[in-house]
């Protein structure tokens, strides 16, 4: 089995909301890292990860000029600020439960690489 690491050790995130639609951002910290991060932060893997708030949709827009990726997710916000009756309205921790997602480590950082930090 691939060792795995939690996702914020590789990027960072941010989140924005317009009504019930929330937008997490995944920014990468190593230029390096953005290829093994848009094959493993997927569409099916946000999905699955916020399927206690079944999001209706899940898109995710590629960023690689900034080494980002952004993930909207519709229908996660319990109606929006003015609706919801949840302590987090604006839904600005769900960048933190993104980022505890488990991924593989990159290769350049598997056990027996060569291109270590």
């Amino acid at each position: 089995m691939a060792a795995t690491a939690a996702l914020y050790q590789f990027a960072h995130g941010r989140t924005g909301d317009k009504g019930d639609r929330s937008n997490i951002s995944v920014i990468a910290y190593d230029p390096r890292d953005f290829d093994h991060l848009v094959a493993h932060v997927t569409e099916d893997a946000v999905r699955a990860l916020f399927r206690e708030r079944r999001p209706a949709a899940v898109t995710r827009y590629l960023v690689p000029s900034l080494h980002a990726m952004n993930f909207v997710l519709d229908g996660v916000l319990d109606g929006g600020v003015n609706d919801a009756l949840n302590l987090d309205t604006h839904g600005k921790a769900l960048s933190f439960r993104l980022l505890q997602l488990e991924i593989p480590l990159p290769p350049r950082l598997a056990p027996g690489a060569s291109d270590q930090p």
